[in-house]
């Protein structure tokens, strides 16, 4: 098969004897064995099969058979939760001694990791800002062995050139990792421009209804067996039943990028001239500096756009509080629209320079347009902002 929407409706559905038309739902923690021989050659991994369900389980199986296909990448693993993710990728890969690479603009809890958890084991990281991508040559030492992005950032929406990044970390021979959480697969696949892993939290859009927690590495092949050999034994396995939520939840994941996509658009071009506002950014938005690259390797410009409020935090306090429908959560890329104020909650254990360095103001929302209909978003944004002066 050949077609996005087709690949993931029709791959990997798991059948027991009972002739379903839909994957059931396998809650199990563990399998059992024919014989005491297929155990140990199970054991040995000279048979393949179920063992145990924090190594896998075919709901797990089934999710991952179908990203791997929507990424273009060899295997994968389900996480417990996107940071989960976030962590098996950098710890499984590296070791005391080693260094990072990273675009600045990162997740707040990403940036946590980075400057307070490895540290303690010996990793370290620079910062790089891709305003300046001349200057990363500087950057790489001789102990650099990864390059850490996200394209579009969260919540700055910053767009790397996935093709420049590729080509330097082939180069300088580091594992590229790519944060692909908020365009999804559907929008683009990192691996196809030479990232070594690809991760999402697919609490997200992969979900895309606020139901369950899930994350995702996806990669090379021998990459992804060190990973393995890492989850394996540290136990941030998926539970079976959100596994099985995120398998249903990519069948339908292209129709509703494509309406939040169009939501998200015509809400930015609705605000962009607004006069309470000092700017509104979305990548497929002429005016964001990056349209260009984002039209070059993205399909759509995706669901969250940023809005900068007149007045501070303040304003933007006051504009949060006189929402009707949008809902007021640190999630995203939920079929509701959701409004969150990074600069107090997901980015608040930065400082104020570190905020500033990522153009995370006081004044910054990020809203994440759901898929209600369009003129009842913008009817809510626009009564709030008028009631928030």
């Amino acid at each position: 098969m050949s077609h996005f929407e087709t690949d993931a409706i029709r791959i990997g559905s798991s059948k027991s004897n009972q002739r379903e038309h839909s994957a059931p739902l396998y809650l199990t923690s563990s399998f059992t064995f024919d014989s005491a021989e297929e155990a140990r050659a199970m054991f040995a991994e000279e048979i393949q099969g179920n063992i145990y369900s924090r190594y896998a389980n075919p709901n797990s199986s089934e999710l991952l058979e179908k990203v791997c296909a929507a990424e273009g990448t060899e295997d994968g693993i389900a996480t417990a939760s996107g940071m989960a993710a976030m962590f098996g990728s950098i710890a499984s890969l590296l070791q005391q001694g080693d260094h990072i690479l990273a675009s600045r603009s990162l997740f707040g809890s990403t940036h946590q990791l980075l400057t307070r958890v490895f540290p303690k084991w010996g990793i370290t990281s620079t910062y790089g800002d891709i305003s300046d991508i001349a200057n990363w040559e500087k950057l790489v030492q001789p102990n650099t062995k990864m390059l850490f992005i996200e394209t579009p950032s969260n919540p700055g929406l910053e767009i790397i050139d996935l093709e420049w990044v590729g080509k330097f970390a082939a180069a300088h021979n580091l594992i590229l990792v790519v944060d692909n959480c908020f365009a999804t697969p559907y929008l683009q696949q990192p691996a196809k421009w030479g990232a070594h892993i690809v991760t999402h939290s697919a609490t997200k859009y992969i979900d895309g209804q606020g139901r369950v927690l899930g994350g995702l590495i996806l990669g090379k092949s021998e990459l992804i067996k060190e990973v393995q050999f890492f989850t394996r034994h540290t136990g941030p396995s998926i539970s079976p039943f959100n596994a099985w939520i995120l398998a249903k939840s990519m069948e339908t994941l292209a129709v509703r990028m494509d309406r939040h996509c169009e939501n998200a658009l015509s809400v930015a071009k609705y605000f962009q001239e607004n006069r309470d506002l000092e700017f509104v950014k979305y990548p497929f938005l002429a005016s964001h500096p990056q349209y260009d690259l984002a039209k070059k390797q993205m399909k759509h410009g995706g669901g969250i756009i940023t809005l900068n409020l007149k007045g501070g935090i303040e304003r933007a306090q006051r504009f949060i509080d006189q929402l009707q429908m949008i809902s007021v959560t640190a999630n995203l890329g939920d079929s509701r629209s959701i409004i969150t104020h990074p600069a107090s909650t997901t980015h608040s254990k930065l400082s104020e320079e570190e905020r500033a360095q990522v153009g995370i103001s006081d004044g910054l929302i990020r809203l994440s347009v759901g898929l209600e209909h369009q003129e009842d978003i913008i009817k809510d944004v626009e009564n709030a902002l008028e009631k928030s002066r």
